[in-house]
């Protein structure tokens, strides 16, 4: 794979690869040093030790290999995303520098709140009245953002104007992790109880890793 694969998500934001180090054969010998023995080609034989190390949550050896991201994702994602820290390293844009006109997310649908005995997701319908909804979202934005840019014509440093914009205002970052941090992500922000916008990431990354580690992600993930 080729770096600057991007796969894109939402509608302003993606996931995009920039570096890695390692594949299947990394994993294969950070086990097999044990035994002071390497492999220089992956065999059937390594194929079988990739899916007995993952079975039995023998994890070490797929803390090796390394993938670097660039991620776009509005805020409210970057925040979930940021709870993974075992394993992971992170360094953001800050609009303490930086103060050019933001992206913002706006939902495809709007979905309803989910039974009163669950306490977080959505439902699976769209609420009645969206469209009014969708115009009282879009009016806060442009009011966000023009109060923002005023803000900083006004002369106030970006630091404080910066706390006008929302929480579905796109930021971006670079993202680091090893292979076993990497697949606990996608395994926990995959799954059906997960924020929809959210799994969209999930399945940006597993697509990429998929590509690069065939053997040992298909085996943890």
């Amino acid at each position: 794979m080729n770096k600057n694969h991007t796969v894109e998500c939402l509608d302003h934001g993606f996931v995009r690869l920039i570096d890695w180090m390692g594949s299947d054969l990394t994993v294969v010998n950070a086990a097999r040093v044990s035994f002071s023995k390497m492999s220089k080609e992956l065999t059937e034989k390594d194929e079988k030790l990739i899916n007995y190390l993952a079975k039995h949550n023998h994890w070490t050896p797929f803390a090796h290999p390394q993938v670097q991201f660039h991620i776009k994702a509005p805020i409210f994602v970057r925040t979930q995303l940021f709870k993974h820290k075992v394993g992971m390293v992170e360094n953001e844009i800050s609009r303490r520098y930086v103060d050019f006109e933001p992206d913002f997310y706006t939902p495809n649908y709007w979905r309803e709140r989910p039974d009163k005995s669950i306490k977080q997701g959505s439902g699976d319908k769209e609420i009645e009245g969206a469209d009014r909804v969708e115009n009282i979202y879009k009016q806060s934005i442009d009011l966000a953002r023009d109060a923002y840019e005023v803000a900083l014509i006004e002369g106030v440093a970006p630091e404080i104007a910066r706390g006008i914009l929302p929480q579905c205002m796109y930021t971006e970052w670079y993202w680091t992790g090893s292979l076993a941090s990497l697949a606990r992500v996608v395994l926990q922000r995959s799954e059906n109880n997960a924020q929809e916008e959210t799994q969209h990431y999930a399945f940006a990354i597993d697509d990429i890793m998929s590509d690069l580690f065939p053997i040992a992600w298909r085996a943890l993930v």
